[in-house]
C-alpha cells in the first residue's frame, strides 16, 4: 500500500485558557501511567475537540519516543505547541505537570509530618480497571491508523512478542525503525514477511536484556564508586544539577528512573535513604500525571517546598527544551520517504509497548469480578456513550472507596 504524508491538523488555533483547562484536569484525573495518560489525551485532543488527525497525534506519539523524558509530558507539550505555538508549548506541558506536583506535595508534608503515605489502595482498587478500559479503548483507534499495510501489522505482532519477552524498550524502537526503512527501500511484494523475519531475528540476541540493564548497571556502577566517597552537604544547587542530568539522559521505565535516582540520590551523595526512595517512587506511581513528579517528592523531603520546585523545575525543564527542538523536525520527516518510514516503525513499535503495559497493567488491576465488571462497564460507557474518561475515573475512584470500606 503506498504511503502518503499525514493529512495536517485542522488549521484553526485554540486558546490558552482552552488549553488550560484540559491539562489542568487531565494532571488531576490521569491515573495509571504513560499509557493511560497518552489514551486520555488521545480520547480529548482527537475524539472530542478534533485538534490533531489521529496519524498526526500518532506521529507526536513516535516524536516522544525518540527523545529522553517523560512520554506522556512531552505529548502535552506538543500540542500545546500544536495548537497555539509557544505559548501553548509553556502552558499545556506546565498545566499537565503542576497539579499532579500540587498533590504530591500534600503526600509529601504527611509524609514527612506523620512519617508513612497516606493509604490510597481503596481509591487505586476502583481506578485502575477504569484506566484499562481508556488505554483499550485508545489501542484499538490507534492502531486502526498505525497498522495501514500488512507490513506494519506484522512488524506490530514481531514488536508485541518482543516486549512480552523483554527486549530493552529503545531496542524495540530502533529496530522497527531500521526494519521499516529496509522493507520500503530494498522490497516488494514479501515486505510483509521481511519486516516480521528482520525483528525476529534480533530478538534472541537481545531477550536476556531488561528494560534499562545497561541503564541500571552503569547507576550500579557509579553508585559504588560514590559510596566509598561518603554523604555530601545537601544544596538545592546540587539537587537541581541532579534532576536536570536525569530528565536529559533518561529513557525507559520507571525502573531506570528508579536505578538513576538510587545512584546518585543514596548512593554518591547520601540524601536519602533506600525506604525513602522507594516511598517516593509508589508515591509517583499512585498519583495522577507524570511519574516524574517523584521528583517533586523527594525534593520536598530535602528542602521543603523550595526544594520540590526545584526538584520539579528540574527534572521537567529538560522535556520542554527537547519538544521544542525537534517539533520542527516532524514536517522534514513526513517528506522524507526513508524518515517517513521510520517513523511509521516507531509509531507500530510504540503501540505494541503500550499494548503490553496494558497487559502488566491488568494484571494487578482486574482482580476480581467486581473489577471485571467496571472494565467491561467502562468500555460500554466510553464506546457506546462517549462518556468522558473524567467522570469514569471519579466513578471508579468512589466505588473503591465504598468496596474497601
Amino acid at each position: 500500500m503506498p504511503d502518503a504524508p499525514s493529512h495536517p491538523a485542522p488549521a484553526t488555533r485554540t486558546s490558552l485558557g482552552e488549553l488550560a483547562r484540559l491539562f489542568l484536569k487531565l494532571g488531576t484525573i490521569a491515573f495509571g501511567g504513560p499509557a493511560a495518560h497518552i489514551a486520555m489525551m488521545e480520547d480529548e485532543v482527537v475524539r472530542r475537540r478534533g485538534w490533531l488527525t489521529r496519524e498526526r497525534f500518532l506521529d507526536y506519539v513516535g516524536m516522544t519516543n525518540l527523545i529522553p523524558g517523560p512520554n506522556s509530558t512531552e505529548l502535552a507539550i506538543h500540542i500545546g505547541m500544536e495548537r497555539a505555538g509557544w505559548p501553548g508549548l509553556l502552558v499545556a506541558g506546565s498545566c499537565f505537570i503542576l497539579p499532579a506536583a500540587a498533590i504530591v506535595c500534600v503526600i509529601a508534608w504527611a509524609y514527612v509530618r506523620f512519617g508513612a503515605l497516606p493509604a490510597a489502595a481503596a481509591l487505586l482498587y476502583g481506578v485502575k480497571p477504569v484506566v484499562i478500559a481508556v488505554v483499550l479503548q485508545a489501542l484499538s483507534g490507534l492502531a486502526r491508523t498505525a497498522l495501514k499495510s500488512v507490513t506494519l501489522l506484522m512488524l506490530g505482532i514481531a514488536c508485541l512478542a518482543a516486549a512480552g519477552l523483554e527486549v530493552n524498550e529503545l531496542a524495540i524502537l530502533a529496530l522497527a525503525a531500521i526494519v521499516m526503512v529496509v522493507a520500503r527501500r530494498f522490497t516488494r511484494g514479501d515486505a510483509s514477511n521481511t519486516a516480521a523475519i528482520m525483528l525476529a531475528g534480533a530478538v534472541p540476541q537481545l531477550r536476556d536484556q531488561p528494560p534499562g540493564r545497561d541503564l541500571v548497571t552503569a547507576g550500579s556502577l557509579h553508585a559504588g564508586a560514590g559510596a566509598a566517597a561518603g554523604i555530601s552537604a545537601f544544596g538545592l544547587w546540587p539537587m537541581f544539577a541532579v534532576f536536570l542530568k536525569i530528565g536529559s539522559v533518561l529513557f525507559g521505565s520507571g525502573y531506570v528512573l528508579l536505578a538513576f535516582l538510587r545512584a546518585d540520590l543514596v548512593h554518591r551523595l547520601g540524601w536519602l535513604t533506600e525506604r525513602q526512595l522507594l516511598d517516593a517512587v509508589a508515591v509517583g506511581q499512585i498519583t495522577p500525571g507524570p511519574v516524574f513528579t517523584t521528583a517533586t517528592f523527594i525534593g520536598y523531603v530535602l528542602g521543603g517546598a523550595s526544594g520540590a520546585a526545584v526538584a520539579t523545575i528540574g527534572i521537567f525543564l529538560p522535556a520542554f527544551v527537547f519538544v521544542a527542538l525537534s517539533a520542527a523536525l516532524l514536517p522534514k520527516i513526513r517528506a522524507s520517504l526513508v524518515l517517513r518510514a521510520a517513523l511509521d516503525g516507531v509509531n507500530v513499535a510504540s503501540l505494541a509497548l503500550m499494548a503490553m503495559v496494558t497487559v502488566q497493567l491488568g494484571r494487578a488491576a482486574v482482580v476480581d469480578w467486581i473489577t471485571v465488571g467496571i472494565v467491561l462497564g467502562s468500555l460500554l460507557l466510553l464506546v457506546h456513550y462517549r462518556v468522558n474518561s473524567a467522570w469514569l475515573v471519579i466513578a471508579g475512584g468512589a466505588i473503591g472507596m465504598i468496596v474497601m470500606r
